[in-house]
């Protein structure tokens, strides 16, 4: 399977909020294969910055919705699994600090590395999102508006979401998921570049971000 070549893109008159929208020919996109990601240089046909911004968040964003990432960010108090987002068994919940409840932590079963024998998967600080980054049933522009927001990113600046996206060990087993579990797309290096490129074209979100009130 590989991911839709083209993007259509309407945008904003003005900044100022005046003018007609003005519609662009969808930009053409290299294919690439379901388990890949574009890179940002792919991108640079896209002249406007915001649109250019809009875009980059959008492939991002493949890593962002895909199970290995939202089964961590759940709506509730219970995390998902697998890649029908079923609710974990054996059953949990959250806790006050997001690590389970006194003799059923995160901790209790999941180590800091995946494990061969027992297919348990396991990274350095496990642990749930915080209900204010639930991103089940949200969308890429309600999750992006969710990033820009110190109150619901966990306090984080718009650098310290790239450095997290990059380089975080925890988000890195995405990628590395152990046993027979899908990884998400590219890598975490591609991932990483591809948030700091949103960044540096003005961190623009999709359309819908109100979604994620």
């Amino acid at each position: 399977m590989q991911v839709p070549l083209a993007i259509g893109l309407v945008l904003a008159g003005s900044a100022c909020g005046g003018g007609t929208p003005r519609s662009h020919a969808p930009l053409v996109l290299r294919e690439v294969p379901i388990t890949e990601l574009r890179s940002v240089g792919d991108f640079a046909g896209i002249t406007d910055s915001t649109a250019r911004s809009q875009a980059l968040f959008g492939e991002a964003s493949r890593v962002l919705l895909h199970p290995r990432c939202i089964n961590c960010h759940p709506a509730g108090d219970v995390p998902h699994q697998g890649m029908q987002l079923q609710l974990h068994d054996p059953p949990v919940v959250r806790g006050a600090d997001n690590r389970g409840v006194a003799g059923m932590q995160c901790a209790s079963c999941h180590q800091d590395r995946n494990q061969p024998m027992t297919r348990v998967p396991g990274a350095p600080n496990w642990h749930l999102a915080p209900i204010e980054m639930a991103w089940v049933g949200r969308s890429a522009g309600a999750i992006c508006d969710q990033l820009k927001d110190p109150k619901r990113n966990g306090g984080k600046t718009l650098a310290q979401i790239v450095e997290h996206s990059a380089h975080d060990e925890l988000v890195a087993w995405g990628w590395q998921p152990g046993a027979d579990r899908e990884p998400a797309p590219g890598t975490q290096q591609q991932f990483g570049a591809l948030v700091a490129a949103w960044v540096e074209t003005g961190a623009a979100c999709p359309d819908n971000p109100q979604e994620s009130r």
